[in-house]
């Protein structure tokens, strides 16, 4: 007894073969590979107009625009740093300056920066003077929706609450 594996792929295989297969509609149109012509070694490529262009097959070099990237990698700076240590007390401390402190003061600026952000920005929406608020209050203008009028106080609750929602505050 064959494994039930095989009969599902011997089923399916045989269903799809078509047993009167009609020509005008089952067969493959013609190619360019439906036309085989053999190869001698005395026959030469011709240079007809359907032939492949020499700046195809020599394309021009690109000169280099761009200086080359510089290396960015970790361990470069972090050997560098190194060069100077003199104990195993000032090697503990330029690891523990660079793995710790500079990853952690980097992390805390980014984050007042893009809190700084998001609070000055809940307020510049409707309130600014740039362009970007004006074609914003005239768009909700032409669909007569309605522009909010937030005070300070309203968008500082809100920037509290969102901060609260996203960092969890005291329960």
């Amino acid at each position: 007894m064959s494994a039930p594996v095989v009969d599902i792929a011997s089923a399916i295989q045989s269903a799809s073969i078509k047993r009167n297969p009609d020509p005008a509609h089952d067969l493959n149109p013609s190619t360019a590979a439906s036309t085989k012509k053999p190869v001698s070694p005395t026959t030469s490529i011709s240079s007809k107009a359907d032939s492949i262009p020499e700046s195809a097959v020599r394309p021009i070099p690109r000169r280099a625009n761009l200086p080359p990237l510089p290396d960015m990698r970790f361990e470069q700076s972090y050997l560098a740093s190194l060069q100077g240590a003199e104990s195993w007390w000032s090697i503990a401390w330029i690891t523990g300056r660079d793995q710790v402190v500079l990853p952690l003061v980097q992390g805390m600026l980014w984050t007042l920066l893009l809190s700084g952000w998001r609070y000055w920005n809940r307020g510049a929406q409707f309130q600014g003077a740039n362009l970007g608020s004006r074609v914003r209050r005239w768009w909700w203008g032409v669909n007569n929706w309605k522009v909010p009028e937030e005070t300070q106080e309203v968008i500082a609750e809100k920037a509290g609450e969102f901060y609260t929602a996203q960092m969890g505050g005291p329960d």
